[in-house]
């Protein structure tokens, strides 16, 4: 007897839907991603599926949310003949959302309104981002425009304190959770105030750990102390600082949220949502099975966060990358094939996502959304072979907006080459086109747009990039001239303006470290925004060669002028660029906008 049964290559899924359904149809679809990525699985699995087509996950029209990562492993892999889509419905807002909604908003004193946070899967919630009605709210601060920061006025890292007018922290006594956030070169430190002590018109506030010990232990970037020009700072998180409409302060011991309304907002009727978790989507396999042949198309990622720095602070090295452990030397380590002796040694940790892949092969993001986001968008970490990111938006994200690459394993020293025994490790091939990158970096000032450190093969094409705190486009990794895991990338063809709008010591593209093969070529870099509150305004640059910069060819970019840093670099071309660089490279540089991409086998 012959068992006959209907081969589909299709799992529908609805916010409406029901998991006990067949899932098979668009009448009767699952409920969740995961019961419906576990009915893809299944398919492959038992065979009942066409080998010739692809397997796809259609997800109808609305917000799909999530209480924890949506897991992707190797079972759920696809072929070259049949990989698996994730789509949402073409012309439809598909959505994949960690936040949770706040509801029942009452009048409070004055123009404050008040409502309870709600526990999140058992447990109080906390968090760092709000947004009403689709626009980012802000996490009340002394100060609204940035322009009128305090300055610091002494750095005492024997006793871990921070000296600073005592009439900047007056409002901000005897708060719990308070925050002081320090622009230091090119990062920002978020520091946990731990105390204040006023002694005449001076304050000593100390702080937390670990991020006492890390602040006033590492050398780079430190607070810059200057008559007039020292590190400007600014505070947030207290009571005491509500005070402007849009801004929320949140009540962690009594669970309550507070927010004063822009003109307009009826908080009535307002849509509040709070991110309640920090992944959304966990792509991961390993190096013998690596995750294959996924593509996600027309989906919203939204609503994720990253509470590292309200739980120990957070105090970067670079590109948003956070210390561990750093702290100078004496007598100085000499290194070979590098520029300098090396004074200090450092070891980093990596910020949260809100999708990451894992040693994966051919994984693909087409006409996706990253937006309201509380660290990086979209993080291909290690392991991982090919895939695209293409016709894509990243969009009010508090850090990087994409992510390649190692940049230093937890226990490996940040300075030494990364060369792994297994090659396996070093992302390659990646292709990244015709994306758009905006308001990056908005509360992490010292993050890129797109941020690329030891990698291989990598093309970044025809992005546009703009509205970004520091760098544009970075690549490389590891302050030396000696070759490593990095080279035959392409920077080509991209279009960055208004960059450096909160640092300096950036680059619209900034290259670092050797990577032999890569080329950088007819991009169009233009429109600094040189900070007024910055130390150094004037330390900026169209393209900028840091530290160890070697091998690279550097032709035929436009630029408004030749201003471009070379900072202890090794061979490279330069050749061709600036303002002489033909009209038809400066029109064509950025998003082909009409341009497709096919991604999954034809049906």
């Amino acid at each position: 007897m012959t068992t006959c049964f209907t081969r589909a290559n299709e799992v529908y899924v609805s916010p409406s839907g029901n998991d006990r359904n067949p899932g098979i149809t668009p009448e009767a679809p699952k409920q969740t991603l995961n019961a419906a990525l576990r009915q893809a699985r299944e398919m492959r699995r038992l065979g009942e599926y066409d080998p010739d087509r692809s397997v796809r996950i259609i997800l109808q029209e609305g917000t799909y949310s999530q209480y924890e990562s949506l897991f992707i492993r190797p079972e759920d892999s696809g072929t070259p003949h049949s990989p698996t889509l994730i789509t949402g419905v073409a012309g439809k807002e598909v959505v994949i959302s960690g936040g949770t909604e706040i509801k029942n908003w009452k009048k409070g004193k004055g123009n404050i309104w008040v409502a309870d946070v709600p526990v999140f899967n058992g447990r109080p919630l906390e968090f760092r981002q709000v947004w009403v009605n689709g626009e980012k709210a802000v996490r009340c601060r002394d100060v609204e425009d940035f322009n009128q920061m305090h300055r610091i006025l002494d750095s005492d890292p024997v006793n871990r304190i921070l000296w600073v007018p005592a009439n900047a922290v007056k409002q901000v006594m005897g708060a719990p959770y308070t925050e002081l956030v320090i622009h230091q070169m090119w990062c920002i430190a978020n520091l946990r105030i731990r105390s204040i002590e006023i002694a005449g018109d001076r304050a000593a506030v100390r702080f937390h750990d670990p991020e006492s010990r890390i602040q006033f232990e590492h050398p780079w970037p430190h607070p810059v102390l200057d008559e007039g020009r020292a590190s400007p700072f600014y505070l947030t998180g207290a009571p005491g600082l509500l005070d402007r409409p849009g801004e929320w302060y949140h009540d962690i011991d009594a669970q309550k949220l507070h927010y004063i309304p822009r003109p307009g907002e009826d908080m009535r009727t307002a849509r509040i949502i709070v991110p309640a978790i920090e992944t959304l989507v966990q792509v991961e396999g390993t190096p013998d099975r690596p995750v294959e042949h996924i593509t996600f198309e027309n989906i919203h990622f939204r609503h994720a966060t990253w509470m590292r720095p309200s739980l120990k602070g957070h105090v970067p090295l670079q590109a948003g990358m956070y210390l561990t452990d750093g702290y100078q030397i004496n007598p100085l380590m000499e290194r070979p094939d590098a520029n300098n002796p090396l004074d200090n040694q450092d070891w980093i940790g990596r910020p949260g996502a809100a999708v990451t892949v894992s040693n994966g092969a051919a994984v693909n993001f087409t006409g996706c959304y990253f937006e309201h986001l509380g660290s990086t968008g979209l993080n291909y970490i290690t392991g991982c072979q090919g895939g695209s990111v293409t016709g894509s938006t990243f969009r009010d994200i508090a850090g990087t907006g994409i992510m390649i690459g190692s940049f230093s394993l937890p226990a490996h020293e940040t300075h030494f080459p990364y060369n792994p025994a297994d090659n396996r490790e070093v992302c390659k091939d990646q292709y990244l086109a015709d994306n758009l990158l905006t308001d990056i970096g908005n509360e992490d000032w010292g993050c890129c747009a797109i941020l690329a450190g030891y990698v291989s093969g990598v093309n970044i094409e025809h992005n546009e990039i703009y509205n970004v705190p520091y760098s544009g486009i970075s690549v490389g990794w590891g302050w030396t001239k000696s070759r490593h895991a990095t080279g035959y990338n392409r920077i080509h063809a991209n279009y960055v303006h208004r960059f450096a709008r909160h640092m300096y010591a950036v680059g619209g593209l900034y290259l670092m470290g050797a990577q032999p093969g890569t080329v950088v070529t007819e991009n169009r870099v233009e429109s600094v925004c040189s900070p007024p509150y910055a130390f150094d305004p004037d330390y900026w640059f169209y393209i900028y060669g840091d530290e160890g910069t070697s091998y690279v060819t550097v032709k035929d970019n436009w630029t408004e002028t030749t201003k471009y840093g070379k900072n202890s670099n090794g061979p490279s071309l330069w050749e061709n660029n600036g303002p002489q660089v033909s009209q038809t490279i400066k029109e064509k540089a950025g998003r082909r906008i009409n341009q497709s991409y096919k991604q999954t086998k034809s049906e």
